[in-house]
């Protein structure tokens, strides 16, 4: 691949030479020698902890992430305000096998889902219909009315991609307890989304019909979703008692947090690159996404320790609440909008912080041509795959904008023992891993900068 070079001093305030490999050579070596990647996950899981949009350990996350990009001197950061939704747990969750005639009453691990309208304390018992998928809900109809439906579809294990199992399997967590209530079902439980058998249960989001009435949902683990298949095959009417205590209060106000280094030739064209601040409210949100947003600040955090001053502008952007509303993605890009900004390119991290082997997009053809053609200069970091469709659930807004969406690749096969549960913690972070997740997005980030899309 052809390379332009120009020789000119790496000092603060000159343009970066262009001389690509030792550029990508130079951030590899600083990020993996030195690098803050690691340090700050680490203050950001221990210190400040879980951090569900409209809590308290969002509202500290916001606080932190502010001070630490203006401790690192980008040229400017600040605080967009977005109004985010604000469900509370409020309480322990519980799902119990009552009348089994071979284990007598059975408690299984159980999480409510995000936004779910608790039972209250005086919870509910109901027989259990167990279905696969939400068209086999569907087929049986009013069989189901006055009962709990147990949604026991798995992640398809023939499927590599980790992600793809879960997107087969997502709508009964997302839209189930929805599409039961319609058939006038009292309440629903899924299978927890992981492609392991575990005694760890999933939260998740999930959303009602406004239409319908709020049945409580709850998420089992994998384990006991295969425990209480078992038995239902053997007792058709085997009883569970649901509780939880979960309630939507008024939306709150939070904040996207954003920090930015202004291009020194173009700076109207920007790159953003970043992650979602918040997390479910159990774990530390060590993996989603704690590490897509340090390895974001850690993009700018390098660009000012190289005194390297870009061509187009950068921005690290932490958003708020894609967990339970994508209001932070959704408000960035309308403002960007109004404001008539034009991002060339957004990146965004949100899929652990695990060993890099690439980055999906989406856009034109010759935006991911151009993208693609930058695979051999990312080869010898073994992040091989440059042509995977994809992007990210915060950027996702900025698409009718006509900026490349992409977003970073880690190896999948551990992501699901973690995502949504308590397991989610920083010793469960790679610091090596990690660290690579940071070079491959600077170096990215300095192609774009430089070459443009």
């Amino acid at each position: 691949m052809r390379k332009l070079l120009f020789l000119l001093f790496l000092l603060p305030g000159i343009s970066i030479a262009q001389d690509h490999e030792s550029n990508i050579r130079k951030i590899y070596d600083a990020e993996l020698s030195a690098g803050h990647t690691y340090n700050n996950l680490r203050y950001l899981c221990k210190e400040i902890g879980n951090r569900l949009a409209g809590s308290p350990g969002a509202a500290a996350a916001v606080e932190w992430t502010r001070q630490l990009m203006e401790s690192y001197g980008f040229d400017t950061v600040y605080l967009q305000p977005v109004m985010v939704p604000h469900w509370v747990r409020g309480g322990k969750d519980i799902v119990r096998i009552t009348n089994s005639e071979k284990h007598g009453s059975v408690e299984l691990s159980a999480l409510a889902l995000g936004n779910t309208q608790g039972t209250g304390p005086s919870g509910l018992v109901g027989e259990v219909v167990e279905v696969k998928s939400i068209p086999e809900l569907k087929e049986l109809g009013e069989k189901v009315r006055g009962k709990i439906v147990f949604f026991n579809g798995p992640m398809d294990p023939t499927k590599v991609d980790a992600f793809e199992a879960y997107g087969g399997a997502n709508a009964q967590r997302s839209i189930g307890a929805a599409e039961a209530s319609k058939l006038g079902a009292i309440g629903s439980i899924v299978r927890s989304l992981s492609n392991t058998i575990n005694d760890i249960p999933h939260t998740g989001s999930q959303r009602y019909n406004p239409d319908f009435p709020k049945i409580p949902a709850l998420a089992i683990s994998t384990q006991d979703a295969e425990l209480l298949s078992t038995l239902l095959s053997e007792q058709p009417d085997l009883r569970i008692y649901l509780e939880s205590h979960g309630e939507m209060k008024a939306d709150k106000l939070s904040y996207n947090v954003v920090g930015e280094i202004r291009g020194s030739e173009k700076p109207e064209e920007i790159i953003a690159v970043g992650g979602h601040l918040d997390s479910w409210d159990v774990g530390e949100g060590a993996h989603d996404d704690g590490a897509g947003c340090m390895q974001g600040i850690e993009v700018l955090r390098l660009y000012k320790e190289f005194g390297w001053k870009p061509k187009r502008t950068i921005r690290a952007v932490m958003w708020m609440n894609e967990e339970n509303g994508l209001r932070g993605g959704q408000e960035y890009a309308k403002i960007a909008k109004e404001k008539g900004e034009k991002h060339i390119a957004a990146i965004e991290s949100d899929s652990g912080g695990f060993l890099p082997i690439g980055f999906s997009s989406t856009g034109t053809e010759e935006q991911r041509a151009k993208l693609m053609s930058w695979t051999p200069l990312f080869k010898p970091y073994q992040v091989w795959n440059l042509e995977k469709a994809g992007g990210g659930a915060d950027i996702g807004p900025l698409r009718d904008q006509g900026p490349l969406l992409i977003g970073l690749e880690p190896d999948s096969q551990k992501y699901f023992l973690y995502h949504h549960t308590e397991a989610d913690v920083f010793e469960a972070v790679d610091q090596r891993e990690l660290e690579l997740g940071a070079a491959a997005m600077t170096a990215l980030v300095y192609l774009l900068e430089q070459e443009g899309i």
